[in-house]
């Protein structure tokens, strides 16, 4: 793999962490992230569209990334992959010029072997772009929190259902209640809602805000002037609702959806 890549100027590479839901990627030129975006899995037929003819050109058709790239090379493109789905996994491996990255690939200290490569990367990303200590918030399909010392030693974290797993789950195993999407939600609900679809609203996500806070503030009890970065699919409105419900927190809070991808991008420009 490395012999292609090296061909071109521009060190060409995508990026691919498989998340439960969706699929993140990243394009790299000179090992600096160009463009990211998101997909749902791929097709076990395309996937192996992708090994046969794993061009630039042929990439940017099937994720729809931005085309700005400089030249478009036709030599074979190297995929850096993480996943947290087996099942993906196991498809992917017929890409001709893929690496794989596992939790020994991740310079962190104090990691224990069922630890998520996704959060992982993503600490380590973080740590990397806002400095350590530093404690992340991922808003994904799961709720995670990952908190890291400024030894690079992970001090661990938490997992619960994220916003929309907990709002559809009330629409999937109930009777009559309503299924709901974050899409849809832009302001906090009334606390005491006097219909059915705002008495959800107010239930899941005040709820999740409240522990969302006590863990902030039970995490900057440890390291007090720790970063705190929020990240994944519904962390632009949860952090909207942290500004409206904690507004002192908030203004301390960042929020960068590109941390796996610059947790990849540092430990891949230690392989050549």
């Amino acid at each position: 793999m490395k012999n292609h890549y090296q061909k071109d100027q521009y060190h060409l590479f995508i990026a691919l962490m498989v998340g439960n839901s969706r699929l993140h990627w990243g394009l790299f030129i000179d090992k600096t992230l160009s463009a990211s975006g998101d997909t749902f899995h791929l097709s076990e037929s395309i996937i192996q569209q992708l090994a046969e003819s794993p061009t630039l050109d042929n990439w940017l058709t099937v994720i729809s990334l931005p085309r700005n790239v400089p030249i478009i090379p036709d030599f074979p493109i190297p995929l850096i992959f993480a996943s947290v789905v087996p099942s993906q996994t196991t498809l992917w491996q017929i890409y001709p010029y893929l690496r794989l990255i596992t939790l020994e690939d991740v310079p962190l200290k104090g990691m224990y072997p069922t630890l998520g490569i996704d959060r992982a990367l993503a600490v380590w990303g973080a740590g990397i772009s806002w400095g350590f200590p530093t404690l992340v918030i991922d808003t994904g399909t799961a709720l995670t929190f990952t908190g890291v010392d400024d030894n690079k030693c992970l001090i661990g974290g938490a997992i619960l259902p994220g916003l929309g797993l907990q709002l559809s789950s009330l629409g999937q195993k109930t009777g009559q209640l309503p299924l709901l999407e974050t899409s849809l939600m832009t302001t906090l609900p009334p606390r005491f809602a006097t219909n059915t679809l705002e008495a959800i609203q107010s239930g899941v996500i005040y709820t999740l805000l409240s522990g969302i806070k006590d863990f902030i503030e039970a995490w900057w009890g440890l390291f007090p002037n720790s970063q705190i970065v929020m990240t994944g699919g519904d962390s632009k409105v949860l952090n909207n609702y942290i500004y409206q419900q904690f507004p002192d927190i908030a203004t301390r809070l960042i929020v960068d959806n590109n941390l796996i991808f610059q947790g990849i991008g540092n430990i891949w420009k230690y392989h050549d």
